[in-house]
């Protein structure tokens, strides 16, 4: 029944007569009530109506659920079945997190790093049915967690990443290239990196030119970002007397950042507050939507018979008590 349609569902509001028809066989019921008069009832007072007599709104009972079953047959009821062929078409995503200590500048909330780890964590929650790792970068350039489609393990690994885990500075091209090792045998039929990074190439062997254009090579398309508000930002210095903040100047590579994303068919964004960074993700997350074909296929039945059959021996079933056993006499 849970795959049971009606054609013509219409027809179903038809339900709404039976309590007045059922009202209207109570009010006659009462009104034509026969009566017999008696200068006494005493020799009745034990008497017990019959079986017969108690059963006799059966009758009315069996037309109410005829006609009821009357009104869903003119609704047409039809079963529905219906078949999916979903193919799906892989993308396999990595992203290059610089955790430099300039990350811990506090122009975003809390700062620059817990903000690119908030974001980043919500972006793969939004991509359930790809592949992700993580690539974290500095000074040298560390895989944090290959590509997968355990999401809650990437997340787990996520949570523990802080500035400090490697050596200092920023090395963009290694960072880039550690990226590229994690996608190059990849089968998936899109591959893209995405990233993040607050300052300038200052160390490394890798170019990050170089290492674009080897991405380019095997196919993998990069998002960059440039993390940071303009002008200067407040940086946190830990001293004798506790913690004292100092602006410092924000520096990036924009021009570099932006040769690495047109090299490889990506783009390149500028955040400069948390905001900006969720909608860059959510932009990059439309970007690149997983592709999914459906092939669909369905077929309806009829389902009326059922309910005529039912009709059919409920009217039958009436009409033999009306005329063998509650039959009325002259």
């Amino acid at each position: 029944m849970r795959d049971i349609v009606f054609a013509y569902p219409e027809f179903l509001y038809l339900l709404i007569l039976i309590p007045f028809i059922i009202g209207w066989y109570v009010y006659r019921l009462k009104k034509h009530q026969p009566a017999l008069i008696l200068s006494t009832m005493q020799g009745f007072e034990n008497t017990k109506p019959s079986l017969r007599v108690r059963l006799r709104h059966i009758l009315f009972v069996l037309r109410v659920i005829v006609i009821g079953l009357m009104i869903i047959i003119l609704a047409r009821p039809q079963s529905s079945s219906s078949h999916k062929n979903v193919t799906t078409e892989g993308i396999d995503i990595v992203l290059a997190l610089d955790i430099s200590t300039s990350m811990l500048a506090e122009d975003f909330h809390p700062n620059r790093l817990e903000a690119a780890k908030k974001t980043a964590m919500t972006f793969i929650d939004n991509r359930v049915d790809d592949r992700i790792g993580l690539v974290i970068f500095s000074g040298e350039s560390f895989t944090q967690c290959p590509v997968t489609i355990d999401h809650d393990v990437l997340k787990n690994l996520f949570n523990s990443i802080k500035s400090g885990m490697i050596t200092d500075g920023t090395a963009i091209g290694n960072g880039l290239a550690t990226a590229i090792t994690r996608l190059k045998d990849s089968k998936a039929k899109s591959k893209v990196i995405i990233l993040l990074t607050d300052g300038v190439n200052n160390t490394g062997f890798v170019a990050p030119l170089s290492a674009a254009e080897i991405a380019k090579t095997f196919g993998i398309r990069v998002y960059t970002i440039g993390i940071g508000s303009r002008g200067v930002a407040p940086y946190p210095f830990k001293t004798p007397f506790g913690i004292q903040y100092q602006n410092i100047p924000v520096e990036i590579d924009e021009q570099v950042l932006k040769d690495i994303a047109k090299t490889t068919d990506g783009k390149y964004f500028r955040a400069t507050g948390n905001k900006a960074l969720e909608n860059i993700y959510n932009e990059i997350d439309k970007m690149e939507k997983t592709r999914v074909d459906v092939a669909v296929w369905n077929r309806r039945s009829e389902e009326f018979l059922p309910f005529a059959i039912a009709a059919g021996a409920f009217l039958l079933l009436e009409l033999l008590l009306r005329f063998f056993v509650f039959r009325n006499l002259p």
